[in-house]
């Protein structure tokens, strides 16, 4: 994954609550269980005037001039709720976002961004109904989000955010941990040799 440490963007608002993970990519939009080719499926049925000849509704607003490689989306409350398809963060992510700011999310929805790259800021929407199509600043480093000179500070975990800034999946996140991980696997051979018996060293 590619590190996330700051993004500065323009913030396109879909400041709509209960986003579900139908609308943000349809099932019949997933033609394949990799996670290419579903950038243009994203947000089909609000994104298109006809889903199926890929007519632009011009009103919506990943559809306006100013939204044009934005990579900053402004949400409502529950943002991701649904189901648990990863494909609705694959989605985004190959459209380009790379962070999603919301009221809330859907538990599994933040996880899946967490693992693909995508940096999920909780705001209070007083605070988010005032940056839409504002240039924004998000930094992790200092778990911060600025707009013309305010700023607002979000909180995530340490583990979550290091595996952001680093750009580490989970099995990478792990793998970090091998050194101890192997001076525990020699202790607990020396203390229960029986388990180990006719195992590789």
């Amino acid at each position: 994954m590619t590190p996330f440490t700051s993004l500065n963007s323009v913030a396109v608002p879909l400041l709509r609550d209960n986003v579900d993970t139908d609308a943000i990519i349809p099932s019949r939009e997933m033609k394949s269980t990799g996670r290419t080719g579903l950038a243009d499926g994203l947000f089909a049925p609000w994104r298109y005037l006809d889903a199926v000849a890929r007519v632009p509704d011009p009103a919506f607003p990943l559809n306006q001039p100013e939204a044009q490689g934005a990579q900053i989306l402004l949400g409502g409350a529950n943002f991701g709720c649904g189901s648990s398809r990863e494909h609705a963060v694959w989605a985004l992510a190959e459209y380009g976002i790379r962070c999603v700011i919301a009221e809330s999310f859907a538990p599994i929805f933040r996880g899946n961004c967490i693992r693909n790259g995508i940096l999920p800021v909780t705001l209070d929407r007083a605070a988010i109904d005032g940056l839409g199509w504002q240039k924004l600043v998000v930094d992790l480093t200092t778990q911060t989000v600025t707009a013309d000179g305010k700023s607002h500070a979000f909180t995530i975990e340490e583990e979550p955010r290091q595996m952001l800034l680093e750009g580490l999946d989970a099995i990478a996140l792990t793998l970090k941990s091998l050194p101890e991980i192997d001076a525990w696997t020699q202790a607990d051979r020396a203390r229960r040799p029986w388990i180990y018996a006719g195992k590789a060293a």
